[in-house]
């Protein structure tokens, strides 16, 4: 039985007839953009959008039909919610951050601790003494056990900073990422793990024991992209050697672990096999015996899905067309058939999380043409009740199917795609737009877009290439990655646009690009390699000089990383679309958030400053204190009308 609950946010009934406003309904931010489930099973605590990027905290009885209880927000100047989960039945975690501009851009955060009716509100401060510190600290902490045995008790990860001394010993002198135990109700802090200077992540086995400890390297203060991973025997204190990845480079014998199985004695990660990622399981008992746990013939594995307060790990995930998890759990196996039967229009499921006892789950599932919904799954009562819609204003909007195709590519090679068609149209000569992924070390994947969806509402086909240089489908899939092998990458992007248009389904004369990120980067140098292929070009928040990139990355503690990644040649100078403005023909439209972490506004200043030097018809629209994701509604839907009206114009001949 499906019986709707409650929505995310109240909608308010219409005056009368009103025209739908696809820009307002697509660009609006999820109504619930992070939920979890009580320990109990009988509550439910999220995160909604407020005014700007600001958010919400609600909580929400399962059991009765009272409306949900806002406990908390933030104005989103520059507070915002990350998530919010229960440390017991009664206490909440919440992980609030935001972007500060002085001296320079940095994120800033902090866990908050709350009762489930919002009183008795505290920030989890770091550990004091009785100096003040000797240099600022910006990271609030990580939790990384929700349940180490005792009731309100969580695991976290915490920095520590040294203290101006006081003529006491009291001054707290230690340096670096330690783990404490915190007891979320009284704030009383035991250490059990040393901070150390290098130390970078941390695994429990979920049940409150530090198994495993990454190391980071590092040169003249920067990293250098390895870690040395280290693990302990089941009861032991001392570290022993585990294995040692390198984020630069491809290697065949590096374990990355994820998590640890205590019953197994066993730590779960990815490795490569076959010129593939795959899961793997590495002993913990010192004889350092890995075993091959799933591998997929054609594409890597992404990683492991997870269920339960102890985060077990259950199965491992992977996309071929669709994403799809392979589960070692034969009772998970179960649940999940049981669900897709329950579910036939949501082939997209996942358990979002559980009670203590995992009696009850809460599930979301989608498609294509379903943004998403919420269940609370009973398996005792064997029912699935719907408890809320993740995008609301979309439930009664038409959706355009997402179909997965291939094209070829000009030496030959198949390029794996989705194809959006607009819905009531015969999909001969219309309006389209090529839409590559961000990354590059990303991939797209079938379910439903945004963006996709919109453009789809406007009269436009959208295609989605999964270029080679993107992640999922192997070493030999990813080549040097989409900076480095950017002729390649960009060669698939350009000729997804002349299959288009060589299969009928594209007008050549109204044949846009449009990306965001490295897929902005994308949309730009394909202007400059094929300048008669798109007839316009939207970027947003894109990478456009790859000189520019390293160097911009100096001041953070990523810069050799990210040199390695862009690399050094002659592929850096030609394929930089701000070097080649003056190839461009397309008009140009670009969008940038001003406090931009992943890739800074002067990216697109540089590129609209070469454009319009080179006579270029551009407009550049930057977006006051907004980030990389520029989240919040208003922009968002402000934006989409814009792009729909310039792809729309009339291109001057």
């Amino acid at each position: 039985m499906r019986t709707l609950l409650f929505f995310a946010v109240t909608l308010a009934a219409p005056a009368g007839a009103q025209t739908f406003d696809a820009a307002k309904a697509f660009g609006a931010r999820e109504a619930t953009e992070q939920v979890s489930l009580s320990p109990d099973g009988t509550r439910i605590a999220y995160v909604a959008p407020g005014v700007g990027q600001g958010s919400a905290i609600y909580v929400a009885s399962l059991d009765g039909g009272a409306a949900p209880v806002r406990i908390g927000t933030t104005d989103g100047k520059p507070d915002r919610v990350r998530w919010c989960r229960w440390a017991s039945n009664t206490r909440l975690l919440c992980s609030v951050y935001g972007i500060i501009s002085d001296p320079g851009l940095a994120t800033i955060s902090r866990i908050i601790a709350m009762n489930a009716d919002g009183s008795n509100v505290e920030v989890l401060q770091h550990t004091r003494g009785s100096g003040g510190l000797t240099e600022s600290n910006n990271f609030g902490g990580a939790v990384i056990d929700w349940n180490p045995g005792t009731d309100g008790h969580v695991l976290m990860v915490r920095q520590y900073v040294p203290e101006t001394t006081t003529g006491t010993r009291l001054a707290q002198t230690k340096r670096g990422n330690g783990v404490d135990l915190v007891d979320t109700t009284s704030f009383k802090i035991r250490n059990v793990e040393q901070p150390a200077e290098d130390a970078i992540e941390f695994i429990t086995d979920g049940k409150g024991t530090v198994r495993i400890v990454g190391r980071a390297g590092v040169r003249y203060g920067y990293a250098t992209g390895t870690i040395q991973y280290s693990f302990r025997r089941s009861g032991e204190r001392d570290w022993q050697p585990l294995s040692r990845t390198d984020s630069t480079k491809l290697d065949d014998s590096a374990f990355d672990p994820h998590a640890v199985d205590p019953t197994l004695n066993v730590a779960y990660g990815l490795k490569r096999h076959n010129g593939r990622l795959a899961a793997f399981s590495k002993a913990l008992d010192g004889s350092g015996t890995e075993t091959l746990v799933f591998a997929h013939p054609q594409v890597d594995v992404t990683g492991f899905t997870r269920i339960g307060r102890n985060q077990r790990i259950v199965g491992a995930t992977y996309a071929t067309d669709v994403s799809m998890a392979a589960y070692f759990d034969p009772d998970v196996t179960r649940l999940k058939t049981m669900l897709a039967r329950a579910l036939p229009q949501l082939p997209l499921v996942h358990v979002v999380d559980s009670s203590e006892d995992e009696s009850r789950m809460l599930v979301w599932a989608g498609s294509d043409i379903d943004p998403g919904r919420y269940f609370l799954f009973d398996r005792k009562a064997k029912q699935l009740k719907e408890v809320m819609l993740a995008r609301p204003e979309l439930e009664k909007a038409t959706m355009a199917t997402m179909k997965h195709i291939t094209y070829p590519a000009a030496d030959g090679t198949m390029i794996p795609a989705y194809l959006t068609m607009p819905t009531g149209t015969a999909g001969k000569n219309i309006p389209a737009v090529v839409m590559p992924h961000g990354g590059p070390g990303s991939r797209d994947h079938w379910g439903f877009d945004w963006l996709a969806q919109f453009y789809a509402s406007q009269g436009f086909v959208v295609l989605q290439p999964n270029f080679r240089g993107s992640t999922g489908y192997g070493d030999a899939w990813f080549q040097k990655n989409g900076f480095q092998s950017w002729k390649t990458a960009i060669g698939d992007v350009t000729d997804a646009g002349r299959w288009l248009v060589k299969e009928g389904i594209a007008d050549p004369a109204q044949l846009n690009i449009l990306g965001w990120s490295y897929g902005g980067y994308a949309a730009l140098q394909s202007a400059v390699t094929a300048p008669d292929l798109f007839k316009r070009v939207v970027a947003i928040a894109p990478v456009t000089d790859l000189v520019k990139l390293k160097a911009d990355s100096e001041s953070r503690s990523n810069h050799i990383v990210v040199s390695r990644f862009v690399g050094s040649g002659p592929h850096v100078e030609e394929g930089s679309p701000a070097r080649h403005a003056d190839k461009i023909k397309a008009p140009v439209l670009m969008f940038h958030g001003d406090v931009d972490l992943n890739v800074g506004i002067g990216q697109a200043r540089l590129m609209q400053e070469r454009l319009k030097a080179a006579g270029a018809r551009s407009e550049l629209v930057e977006f006051k204190g907004l980030d990389h994701y520029l989240e919040d509604s208003e922009v968002r839907a402000g934006m989409l009308r814009k792009t729909a009206e310039f792809l729309k114009a009339p291109v001057a001949r």
